[in-house]
């Protein structure tokens, strides 16, 4: 992998100062590509993103180990606004859209920190169109009357008005129908591909994304457990059999079950 984008290296997160989630997590982001985060619900790929976005503090929570750098910038104690003056965006999970306010409003609130001016700003909301153009068709409904795929566009395309460097992407797949994640995934992949912008994104549909990352990581109770080029890690055995679903298809009971789970060697 290229010189690192983003830096993390060896964090610790505790929550309530004292449930400890996230126990040295180091990886690498290199700018321009798409890496992947995955791991089961509760492995601490969402933490692992507020960590980096500066978002813990509204969760009591804190990085009490390790470093996290910015183009070699330590940023553990920066704002979430100071992120976002250096192109890092966070797209939260469960597509948080204003739902009084129109798709375009919405959009436009992405913005809200820019000051390049009117017409850059429009340019913009037109190349996120370009991408997303069933936004421009729904643009004048309210967030709260579109569906959750176009929601979850919104959420996205909102990200993009700010020019990000950095997008942080939390669960995109969640709650989506499958034709809907693949549509969000192609988009991810285009806005990288054309766009350069790099994606860090957490999710649980490890087929899909390691369909589209460059990169991967797979995190298990607060630890990473395994990383690799994504091509490397879905045609892996370990990987096809506890995260895809593929093989050990000789299990017959709860025992052989727990004995199964024991195998992974990593937890050992």
């Amino acid at each position: 992998m290229s010189t690192p984008l983003l830096n993390v290296n060896g964090i610790e997160v505790i929550y309530n100062h004292v449930i400890l989630v996230l126990k040295g997590v180091s990886l690498q982001v290199p700018e321009g590509r798409i890496v992947a985060l995955l791991g089961g619900n509760g492995a601490g790929k969402t933490t692992t993103l507020r960590a980096v976005s500066n978002l813990l503090a509204g969760e009591r929570g804190e990085v009490t180990k390790g470093s996290i750098t910015l183009r070699d910038e330590r940023i553990e104690k920066l704002s979430t606004a100071d992120m976002v003056e250096r192109g890092v965006i966070q797209v939260m999970e469960g597509r948080h859209c204003f739902g009084h306010l129109t798709i375009e409003e919405n959009l436009m609130t992405g913005a809200y920190t820019r000051k390049d001016g009117k017409a850059a700003i429009n340019a913009t909301l037109e190349k996120v169109y370009n991408y997303f153009p069933r936004l421009k068709t729904r643009r004048t409904s309210q967030a709260a009357y579109t569906s959750g795929g176009e929601q979850q566009m919104c959420a996205i395309g909102r990200a993009l008005m700010a020019n990000p460097k950095m997008v942080l992407l939390d669960e995109p797949s969640m709650g989506l129908a499958p034709q809907i994640v693949e549509e969000v995934f192609e988009i991810v992949k285009d806005l990288n591909t054309k766009e350069g912008t790099t994606f860090l994104l957490a999710e649980q549909n490890t087929n899909m994304a390691l369909r589209y990352a460059d990169y991967g990581y797979i995190l298990e109770n607060g630890r990473i457990v395994m990383d690799g080029e994504a091509k490397a890690l879905a045609e892996n055995e370990d990987v096809k059999e506890f995260y895809l679903g593929m093989g050990g298809g000789d299990r017959k009971s709860f025992r052989d079950v727990k004995s199964y789970k024991r195998r992974k060697r990593w937890l050992a």
